[in-house]
């Protein structure tokens, strides 16, 4: 029997997790001299209270969700990939390569081939690490890590050498084609003189992520592969007696897990910057893994930390344009978020898990008193019903 419900390991735990982060960060803002109040009047206005400010909030999320997806489908084989920041680095080297030396007529089908090609290079920038993890037994988590510094020393390389335009100094390619240019949210949400989300990064990727959520729970819950997937992350030993394939299943899952991590350069790379820049992915990939925690490494959980995680970056930037709020406070807030519903997850759990269980006693019902047992050994005669009773 399950400790507690499904919905209250998914939605109550992580929400008395954030409750706790927001009552340290009120301590926190209250020590430098801020009213907690105002401080998260003015996150939640600059977060959410706009067309404007829903733009980058929804922006941050869509990134957060390709590379929370990337490190749950991981962690449901038990394979803690700590790479989703190089392999969407290199993603976004796949959609830059695709939009820059190939013609294409229409932003429809440049959009489909930068997110074959994105997948495409982020799951071939995951695949050494898991061969030797399948075939040599190094560690996922060092080998990914050491692939992030890789893969930003390439990036580097590539920007200032043979990817750099004739005649310029800044490290980023050049422009893309406007064939290329997908649909933003102010050009699908404005209506005549009524403009809407103006001058935000928010674009149709933001659709192509939630079809990703959809697309993982369904490969995960309603798939052979994925119940495989899952049946290895429980238990290898039985998973291997059971005539699944180890290294099959260490390939194909950091595959699918590289692919969507690179997925992330369709947001970023192809739908805001139009270009390839340096340091593109900016730390989503290391947020992913937090997303993906704190979802549980359920689709529908990794959407909703997304967009709590946007709801940080972008209130986050308010807070500090407005009261002046050093950047680094900025981080002792998110950072804090991640440390109750990461690392402190257990001390909400536990407590969380002891009442439901109380409740469960609660409800159960008191079982009747049955006959009298015999000893062993020893066999009571059956009772002679026109006796009377002694």
């Amino acid at each position: 029997m399950d400790r507690m419900p499904r919905w209250a390991d998914l939605i109550l735990v992580p929400l008395i997790s954030i409750l706790l982060a927001g009552l340290i960060s009120g301590v926190v803002i209250l020590a430098i001299g801020e009213n907690p109040l105002r401080a998260l009047g003015i996150m939640v206005s600059g977060a959410v209270g706009s067309t404007y400010a829903w733009g980058y909030t929804l922006y941050y999320a869509t990134n957060f969700i390709f590379t929370g997806l990337a490190v749950a489908v991981a962690m449901h084989a038990r394979l803690f990939n700590i790479g989703a920041e190089g392999q969407a680095t290199w993603g976004g080297l796949g959609i830059a390569l695709v939009a820059l030396y190939l013609p294409w007529p229409h932003w429809t089908l440049a959009m489909l081939g930068s997110a074959v090609a994105a997948a495409l290079f982020g799951a071939a920038w995951a695949a050494i690490p898991a061969l030797l993890q399948a075939r040599r037994g190094s560690h996922i988590v060092i080998t990914t890590i050491m692939f992030n510094f890789i893969a930003a020393a390439l990036l580097n390389w590539l920007l200032v050498g043979p990817l750099k335009p004739a005649g310029t100094m800044e490290t980023a390619t050049a422009p893309f084609p406007p064939a290329t240019h997908i649909p933003s949210f102010r050009d699908m949400f404005s209506f005549g003189e009524t403009i809407l989300f103006r001058s935000t990064p928010a674009n149709i990727a933001f659709f192509v992520a939630v079809a990703a959520c959809v697309a993982v729970w369904w490969l995960i819950w309603r798939t052979r592969l994925g119940y495989e997937i899952r049946a290895f992350g429980h238990s290898e030993g039985a998973a291997r007696y059971a005539g699944i394939d180890a290294t099959r299943i260490i390939m194909v899952t950091m595959l699918i897990s590289g692919g969507l991590a690179g997925l992330m350069a369709v947001n970023n790379t192809l739908g805001y910057s139009e270009r390839l820049i340096l340091n593109a992915v900016e730390g989503a990939g290391f947020i992913g893994i937090a997303v993906a925690l704190m979802g549980r490494a359920h689709p529908f959980g990794v959407f909703l930390a997304s967009i709590l995680f946007g709801i940080l970056y972008q209130g986050g930037g308010e807070l500090q344009f407005a009261l002046g709020i050093p950047r680094e406070m900025i981080l002792v807030i998110q950072a804090l978020v991640i440390l109750f519903t990461g690392a402190l997850d257990n001390m909400v759990r536990m407590p969380v898990e002891m009442i439901f269980a109380e409740r469960r006693r609660a409800r159960a019902p008191i079982a009747a008193p049955g006959p009298a047992r015999s000893s062993p050994g020893h066999m009571t005669p059956p009772s002679d019903p026109g006796k009377p009773a002694e």
